[in-house]
């Protein structure tokens, strides 16, 4: 397997879904002759053409729309909103009509929409480019919303969501784009959406994360080893719907748990997760749910991100936290 990063499998994603189905088309702001703010459809609009691969006007809403058409003439729209900052111009068309349309015709029309977006904070952006609004999305109905931490995962589900019938958003860790490498298989794979998957196995905590806290959490757990204290990591990677049975099967297994987001504490989906657990699993807990999260405060400017966002020793401390409670 070749290694790559998490960009390039997102542009081989996108490459290979073009190739294999003539439907899929691909728009946005700066997405055709530059290749996209980030580059990940770098390439593409030369390979495909114009009618495939093109930029639209700076108008969000104009982009959802857009989308929401296409599907009536039996196109598969990948739309990128340039960062999902910018999700509020766009808002009716997800959370007013693409998430409701399954329903509004009673299941006779498929809307194969897969929205594209960068989030998340660590690398500077200007205001208002790296909020975490993950949990605005996930309580939609009829919205699914992936957050691969991995190159891997990125390309398989990304694939996964253009197969998808239905509206995916499908998120992309700002940080992580060229951050991180890791092996990725060749050609054509999907990788199941509403699937968590076990990153570490663990007996003594489960950590539950997604998304860019993903990597932190998997740090964390490798210095608590050092420590003699061995800790599961559970990636959520679908944050809506969750896969409760995988969450489950780890607190039944543990006892214990914390729950990890990059969001704010009153946003992203960690209390969705803390509630299913209380409801669903609270008798097999032997501890209060630890929960590591950024404060809750308006996203700060770049120069302030790195004391904001949660770190590896906030991961580490609410595990012990947790694991002292008798």
């Amino acid at each position: 397997m070749a290694v790559k990063t998490y960009i390039a499998a997102i542009t081989e994603a996108l490459d290979l879904a073009l190739e294999k189905d003539e439907n899929v088309l691909i728009f946005g702001e700066d997405v055709g002759k530059n290749g996209g703010v980030f580059r990940a459809t770098d390439g593409l609009n030369q390979k495909y053409g114009d009618e495939r691969v093109f930029d639209t006007p700076l108008a969000e809403s104009a982009i959802g729309g857009l989308a929401i058409g296409l599907t009536t003439q039996n196109f598969r729209p990948i739309m990128e909103i340039q960062f999902f900052g910018f999700i509020f111009e766009v808002m009716d068309s997800l959370s007013g009509q693409m998430a409701r349309n399954r329903f509004r015709f009673h299941g006779t029309r498929e809307f194969p929409i897969v929205v594209r977006a960068p989030y998340g904070g660590g690398t500077h952006t200007p205001e208002m480019h790296a909020d975490n609004l993950e949990g605005l999305m996930a309580q939609t109905p009829g919205l699914r919303v992936v957050m691969p931490s991995n190159p891997a995962d990125a390309k398989g589900l990304l694939l996964s969501a253009i197969e998808s019938n239905d509206p995916v958003v499908y998120l992309e860790n700002l940080k992580l784009y060229r951050s991180i490498k890791g092996e990725v298989p060749e050609g054509y794979y999907t990788t199941p959406l509403d699937k968590a998957a076990v990153a570490k196995e663990g007996e003594d905590i489960s950590i539950i994360t997604y998304g860019g806290l993903v990597p932190v959490c998997m740090k964390a757990a490798e210095m608590l080893e050092k420590e003699g204290i061995n800790a599961e990591v559970i990636d959520l990677r679908t944050v809506s719907p969750l896969d409760i049975e995988t969450i489950g099967k780890s607190v039944e297994k543990t006892g214990r748990v914390v729950v990890a987001q990059e969001a704010q504490r009153q946003a992203g989906i960690g209390s969705a997760v803390m509630a299913e657990i209380s409801e669903r699993f609270i008798m097999s807990l032997e501890a209060p749910i630890g929960r590591v999260s950024a404060p809750d405060s308006v996203y700060p400017f770049g120069a302030a991100e790195n004391d904001w966002l949660p770190q590896v020793d906030d991961v580490i401390n609410s595990v012990k936290n947790v694991l002292s409670f008798e």
